[in-house]
Parts: C-alpha cells; sequence; structure tokens
C-alpha cells in the first residue's frame, strides 16, 4: 500500500496563518442528507424521511454557490463536497464546476457507487484534487449486510478507473461489528489498488438527528473495538513498528495520583471552528459535522456573520479537566465532538474511549509478554 503524508505542507501552512488570521481555510460542503446505501448506523435515514415529506428542503445549486462565493471571499481555500452522497443531486455537476471556477481546492466524499459512464468521463475531463471513498467490507455479502446493496465489485472497479485516469483516491473505513471480520480482506484491496485508508473504530452516535440520544449508535463494545484497532495496527504497520508501538501503548498505565487537578480542560485543539466549518445540507453552519452545536444561520446573517459567531462559540469550548493528565490520552482519541456526542456536554467524560484505551494498553502488554516468551 502506498505510504504518503496525509497532507501537504503548503495545506499544513495555510491553516496555521488562517488560525492566526481566524480565516475559514476549508469548508465541508454536505449537499444532501440521502443516500442510496442504508448503512445502519448513519443519520441519513431520517434526512431520506424528512425530504420525502417535504418537511425540509436542500439547499438549491445557486445557494450552495452563493455561500462557497462569500467563503472564498472570507479566506477558504479547500472545499470538501460530500452528503449523504453527493453524486445523488442532479445539479451536481453545477455545483462542483461552479466551484472549481471560483479557483477552490475541492475534494468529494462518496461511496464510490456511482462514478460510472458519464459521471466518470466528467471527473477525467475536470478532476478533482482527490476522492475520498468509503470503502464498507470486502465483499459482496458485507456490502449487502452493511449497505443494503451488493455494491462491493461495483465500487472497486470505479476506484480503479479513478486510480487508470491519474485521479488521486483516499479510503475512509469505518469499522462496525457488520464489517470487522473484512479487515484483512481490506487491507488486501488497498494494496492491490495503491491506495492510502484510513480506519476509524470510533462511531459518533448520530446525535444530529435523534432527538440527542446520548452515547447510543450500532457500533463495537469498547472492548471490541480496541481489539479490532490492534488487528489493523499489526496488519498495516512493519513489524518494528508494531513493536514500538505496543511498547509505547503498554507504558500508559493511569497512576493512583496523576498529579494537581485542572480546574478547567483543554479548548479545541483542532481546527473545527477556527480554520475549518461544516455546513449542513438544510443550511446550518456547525464547527464539525459530529457537532449538533454550536449552529449558526449562513443564510439569514450571511456567511461573515455566521462564520464569526461559530469562531467565537468555539473558542469557549472546554474539553473534561480529568483528560488532561490521564496517562492514555494519546491513544483514547478524546475530543470536544466525542464528549459531547457521548454525554451532551463538551467537557463530559467519554467513558466509552476511557474503556478503549484500557483495553488497548491491556491488549498491548499482552502482545509484548507474548513476544518476550518466544
Amino acid at each position: 500500500m502506498k505510504v504518503t503524508r496525509s497532507e501537504p505542507y503548503l495545506s499544513t501552512y495555510l491553516h496555521t496563518q488562517g488560525r492566526k488570521k481566524g480565516l475559514p481555510i476549508a469548508g465541508n460542503f454536505e449537499l444532501t442528507g440521502r443516500c442510496n446505501f442504508s448503512c445502519p448506523m448513519c443519520y441519513v435515514h431520517l434526512a431520506n424521511e424528512q425530504l420525502a415529506s417535504g418537511e425540509k428542503k436542500e439547499l438549491t445549486a445557486q445557494a450552495w454557490l452563493d455561500l462557497a462565493r462569500q467563503a472564498r471571499d472570507r479566506g477558504m481555500i479547500f472545499a470538501l463536497l460530500t452528503g449523504g452522497e453527493p453524486l445523488l443531486r442532479k445539479d451536481f455537476f453545477e455545483i462542483y464546476e461552479g466551484m472549481k471556477d471560483m479557483g477552490l481546492h475541492i475534494s468529494i466524499n462518496s461511496n464510490g457507487s456511482m462514478i460510472q459512464g458519464d459521471i466518470l468521463r466528467r471527473f477525467i475531463q475536470n478532476p478533482p484534487y482527490r476522492f475520498n471513498i468509503s470503502l464498507y467490507g470486502g465483499s459482496q455479502e458485507t456490502y449487502s449486510r452493511m449497505c443494503g446493496l451488493a455494491a462491493y465489485d461495483r465500487v472497486k472497479e470505479n476506484i480503479r478507473a479513478l486510480r487508470k485516469a491519474g485521479i488521486q483516491v483516499s479510503l475512509n473505513l469505518s469499522v462496525t461489528p457488520y464489517n470487522c471480520e473484512d479487515l484483512e480482506r481490506i487491507y488486501r484491496d488497498a494494496v492491490e489498488l495503491d491506495v492510502n485508508v484510513k480506519a476509524a473504530f470510533y462511531m459518533f452516535p448520530p446525535i444530529r438527528i435523534n432527538g440527542r440520544v446520548y452515547g447510543s449508535a450500532k457500533r463495537l463494545t469498547p472492548e471490541e473495538a480496541a481489539a479490532c484497532n490492534m488487528r489493523w495496527d499489526a496488519l498495516r504497520l512493519p513489524k518494528e513498528e508494531f513493536d514500538l508501538r505496543m511498547e509505547r501503548i503498554a507504558s500508559m498505565v493511569a497512576l493512583e495520583d496523576e498529579g494537581c487537578p485542572m480546574e478547567e480542560g483543554e479548548g479545541v485543539r483542532c481546527r473545527a471552528g477556527s480554520t475549518s466549518f461544516w455546513l449542513t445540507w438544510d443550511g446550518k453552519m456547525l464547527p464539525c459535522g459530529m457537532m449538533a452545536e454550536p449552529e449558526t444561520y449562513p443564510l439569514e446573517v450571511g456567511f461573515d456573520a455566521a462564520w464569526d459567531q461559530i469562531r467565537a462559540a468555539t473558542a469557549q469550548i472546554r474539553t473534561p479537566a480529568k483528560c488532561i493528565s490521564c496517562a492514555q490520552k494519546e491513544v483514547c482519541g478524546m475530543c470536544p465532538s466525542v464528549c459531547y456526542g457521548e454525554t451532551g456536554r463538551f467537557d463530559g467524560v467519554p467513558e466509552y474511549l476511557c474503556r478503549k484505551a484500557e483495553e488497548m494498553v491491556r491488549l498491548a502488554g499482552e502482545q509484548l509478554t507474548e513476544r518476550n516468551q518466544k
């Protein structure tokens, strides 16, 4: 599998400068809540119902282009077109080509099932910077179980066609109870297709649409997620690097007294709400697509005012004070959106991730013991 730096240095530099100047360097445009897949852990089911009933409507192509133009004028350089499945929009290319004509650097999130025929030809003629394609399994059977559609063969061929055309592809893998047995096959596919794959072992509760039912999701238990994480590391890392990772994780044993208690947790460390934003399919601005708040309304107040409001609100967010001195924080993956998704509070401790981290430390210790006994 080809290994590349996850982000160009220029992008890192631009985000660093953008943070200093308060610029929205990157925007995520959730063009639709509709999808031709029906993954059990996804929020789009309610979006489909709302659209079908007429309760809500998607933004028009012109509305998206107006927002993109305002964002570009404020400083946006990178735009991600996502969904749902964005290619379901009949006017997708009107939006895509219009945003490219603005000089924006565009990537696309897709499930990969529709990149054929005329759609493929148009992308070959006018390619995006990158496709981020979700690979949900390693067989037709897994796709049927996970997505409600046996699209594995089609998605794999579409990825191969994009690669043949010289279009950059990166794979995203969400590990769930429905596809966790496919890790080895998915890794094999990534090697065969010569693409990077990023695996996620934590499933966010779909709090944006489920009436704030915190912590619920069709996902692995923390212990199962830890075991899958270890399996994946063993697949993707050279043995020496894997052993070093196990040593580092095994050393993250929590102590009885982890130092002076902090009065306040950290702020948002990622780019959400500082150099990036998320626009939902029905027109709200969020710092991150996995958050339900804070939210602003650029269609009502204009992009500039909405961005300023999001930045100010995000700057007030604090994560749990307890997490600052935790020995296992480097392996748990805690962030404000996780805390909120699990507890309904940005400063609530996400016990799911605590248990996952503890299990990873235990499993790493077992790995080292077995290695030393050989």
